[in-house]
């Protein structure tokens, strides 16, 4: 599953019994246990099916026992790296791709299974349902994928590599199942995100980052698809850069993981003031107006108490991304911790900067958030600040806006305020 960053691992080991009660699929909203239950039950009676009609040959069980051996291996990789919770993207896909091509359908469905196992107590645990969610969608993608292509070339190692020479037709072929495995795995899990989570369906199944990660993937997966049937023993060679790609791109999710809260995807505080300085002195410079926002929502910890840190947590998470979602491209915002967010806007004077506050805190109180049988709704109180009038620099500014946030919780919460007008003499 392409997760977004969530703090995963810490809900998994912090939380009490009730967390953990609560953190299992059929707390879930019905909607999504539904769906679970039909995929898993599709997937099940997919495997006993292709279990019965199967042919068994020694030289597909060695070529299955090697890609997974080289997915094992990854996964270790993954693990001496320390990978904190919320990195979490790999290059399982590549080894993947190539048993579902080369292999028939069964071993398509059966290679989630060990790698996902591994992938779960070896590098980062996660909640039971979504791995198992993972791994059944993996192995579906992977069966239309194995059973669409097996239909233009029905014994992929049994001529060596004289289809990948001489059909030039049966590479495309192989291409566009690579692109049918990447899609319907994606929208496997994309459907269960989007039942649990607020948002446009597109920032559920892509961005832009994690398009280009399905790119590399695919075309990685054909690479060693190649290797493996010209000769299993280019495995050897292709495993070390294939670990060494791997490694390159975890680190840069470790930087990008220094930058963000893990919880919700936001900059953190450090990362957020260091951007902010420099929007800020980009406006000293241009003379242009900037406005600062300081969102807290209103009694957080009642709803912490009431429903339980996981469900306060998804309160968390889709306040962020409902503020992300009113926001322009070039705003900048973050989580400063606890149930407090920071949002600057370039450009914006105390007109434009309101009408944005009001925007978001409109669409906050929209919010219904699944809880077991009933669904939560929070506010959030707004503190408004502008560059030049409240304060000359961050430090005064966010001072400023912090105060304002104080006057809209004194004045009944769930609502905008600006700092209170000094009187002179």
């Amino acid at each position: 599953m392409h997760q977004s960053a969530a703090d995963e691992h810490r809900h998994e080991g912090g939380e009490s019994g009730r967390g953990h009660a609560r953190s299992s699929l059929l707390a879930q909203p019905l909607p999504l246990v539904a769906y679970v239950l039909a995929v898993v039950i599709a997937y099940l009676a997919l495997t006993a099916w292709q279990l019965a009609v199967t042919e068994y040959r020694l030289r597909d069980v060695s070529t299955f026992l090697a890609l997974a051996l080289c997915g094992a291996v990854c996964i270790e990789t993954s693990r001496r790296l320390g990978m904190p919770a919320g990195v979490a993207r790999d290059l399982l896909s590549a080894w993947w791709l190539p048993v579902a091509l080369l292999l028939p359908p069964v071993y398509a469905l059966l290679i989630p299974l060990p790698l996902q196992v591994l992938s779960h107590y070896r590098v980062r645990r996660t909640m039971a349902y979504r791995r198992v969610l993972v791994t059944v969608a993996t192995g579906l993608s992977g069966l239309a994928a194995s059973l669409v292509f097996h239909r233009v070339v029905p014994e992929p190692l049994a001529d060596g590599a004289r289809w990948v020479i001489e059909e030039q037709g049966a590479l495309l072929v192989a291409l566009g199942c690579a692109v049918l495995f990447v899609v319907l795995n994606t929208l496997l899990v994309g459907i269960a995100v989007c039942a649990v989570r607020e948002g446009r369906w597109q920032d559920a199944l892509w961005t832009r980052e994690t398009l280009l990660l399905d790119v590399v993937e695919l075309c990685l997966g054909l690479l060693i698809m190649i290797n493996c049937v010209i000769s299993p023993a280019l495995l050897l060679v292709v495993l070390p850069p294939v670990v060494l790609l791997q490694r390159s791109l975890m680190h840069q999710q470790l930087q990008a993981a220094a930058r963000t809260d893990a919880k919700t995807g936001l900059l953190n505080a450090g990362a957020w003031q260091r951007e902010a300085d420099i929007e800020l002195s980009r406006a000293e410079r241009s003379r242009e107006a900037l406005a600062i926002l300081l969102i807290d929502i209103d009694y957080f910890k009642r709803v912490n108490d009431t429903h339980g840190h996981l469900v306060g947590d998804q309160v968390l998470v889709n306040v962020a991304g409902t503020l992300c979602l009113q926001l322009r491209d070039y705003d900048v915002i973050g989580r400063f911790g606890g149930e407090e967010f920071a949002v600057l806007l370039p450009g914006a004077d105390t007109v434009e900067a309101c009408r944005v506050a009001e925007r978001l805190r409109a669409r906050v109180r929209r919010l219904a958030v699944p809880a077991e049988d009933t669904t939560v709704s929070v506010t959030i109180s707004i503190g408004v600040a502008l560059y030049r009038t409240h304060g000359q620099d961050l430090i005064e500014l966010l001072a400023s806006a912090d105060l304002a946030l104080y006057r809209a919780k004194q004045s009944g919460r769930d609502r905008v305020c600006l700092p209170a007008v000094r009187k002179s003499g």
